[in-house]
């Protein structure tokens, strides 16, 4: 699975940090020892979030451990446990964590967004979509865009594109510069026929990020149907030099454009 760069995961966490004054000195205070503990959850939890961003699962999993063992229902050390497992294929484990996080908040949208993406790249697409829907419905959610594009892969792989490029439509009017949301309405423009916009969404993808296997095969398909040999030629052999082992290349020395 390309999880950096194929899909928008959400690793926001709790914020906020306990608040100044409290019950004099000498006298305990159980909010105070709660609240304590789960900032240091928080924090184990955070830890988790950077050994999982750099694929060491089983650091990631000793920290979330120990964010739990201090307060059982901080949900997000749920969702990162999700994550984790759905690297894992530990797809029971994976589906148990991101539930268990979602009951604890049900306004949880990072939560809700990754489980849908969980659910859709298993191909239960309206399940995934609906946990989109409900990520959405959340106004305070910081980054819907997230969602929406994660809603916009999820309907092409169901085979809606229609609701696929309303998706994507979406998520670009919040964040237009995303590079990897411009990638795949390039990909759903070609699937579409419709070259042109295609062509223009991947010039804008190649401002604003390197060339990847995906860009440069893309390249290749949507110039190929426009007839232009020379550019078609420019991508097909930046792909060969850079991504000489990719399944792309391979498709391209086989001659499967479509």
């Amino acid at each position: 699975m390309k999880r950096l760069s194929s899909l928008f995961i959400s690793l926001a966490l709790l914020a906020g940090c306990v608040q100044p004054g409290g019950p004099s000195a000498g006298v305990a205070d159980p909010l105070a020892a709660d609240s304590d503990a789960r900032q240091r959850a928080r924090t184990f939890t955070d830890l988790a979030t950077a050994y999982y961003a750099r694929a060491q699962y089983k650091v990631a999993l000793d920290e979330l451990r120990k964010a739990i063992t201090l307060e059982s229902r901080y949900g997000p050390a749920y969702n990162v446990y999700g994550l984790i497992y759905m690297e894992l294929a530990e797809d029971k484990l994976a589906e148990e964590n991101f539930r268990r996080a979602i009951d604890l908040d049900r306004a949880d949208s990072d939560a809700r967004n990754n489980y849908g993406w969980f659910l859709c790249t298993r191909g239960r697409h309206d399940e995934g979509l609906e946990q989109f829907a409900a990520a959405l419905r959340n106004p305070l959610y910081a980054q819907p865009e997230r969602a929406m594009a994660n809603a916009g892969q999820c309907a092409e792989m169901k085979g809606d594109l229609a609701l696929a490029e309303s998706n994507f439509v979406k998520s670009l009017k919040l964040q237009p510069d995303n590079a990897a949301t411009l990638l795949h309405f390039a990909s759903l423009r070609h699937r579409q026929g419709r070259l042109s916009e295609a062509q223009r969404l991947l010039s804008r993808y190649d401002e604003l990020a390197p060339p990847s296997a995906a860009s440069l095969w893309l390249g290749v398909r949507i110039e190929r149907r426009l007839g232009d040999r020379s550019q078609e030629a420019a991508y097909g052999l930046q792909l060969r030099k850079r991504f000489p082992d990719s399944n792309e290349a391979r498709l391209l020395l086989s001659g499967q454009y479509e």
